[in-house]
């Protein structure tokens, strides 16, 4: 009888070594999971970031050069018509664009989609079990 209770007993300690060991697996993907959607995000927001920058700077200078160069050329006629329909045009394009901006802010997909749909199927898995 007591060779029953201690081959029991190994059976359990193996089978709590087993369940310890597939639960640190797990946490490690998830957290490999977690620290690749994080690298993701970080690269995603720098690259975004230098190209508005560059963007928004060369679009400054071409628009500012062109705005002058409309006022000069009808500085003796209607230099109030063009001033006036260059600010009009402008905040115009400035509205756009932040509506724009705002529509790609609302519709970024969520920060750890991955890991999170990962842990729901995990946990799915583990409901499931008898």
């Amino acid at each position: 009888m007591s060779e029953n209770t201690a081959s029991s007993g190994t059976g359990l300690l193996e089978s709590l070594t087993t369940l310890a060991a597939t639960l640190v697996a797990i946490a490690q993907t998830r957290l490999e999971l977690l620290s690749s959607d994080l690298e993701e995000e970080r690269e995603h927001v720098f690259s975004l970031l230098a190209s508005t920058l560059v963007a928004l700077f060369c679009l400054g200078v071409g628009v500012v050069l062109v705005a002058v160069l409309i006022v000069v050329a009808f500085w003796d006629t209607q230099r109030l018509l063009a001033l006036g329909s260059l600010s009009v045009f402008f905040l115009a394009v400035g509205v756009a664009a932040g509506r724009l901006a705002m529509r790609r802010v609302k519709t970024k997909p969520r920060l750890f989609a991955t890991s999170l749909s990962e842990l729901l199927k995990d946990r799915q898995q583990l409901g499931s079990r008898p």
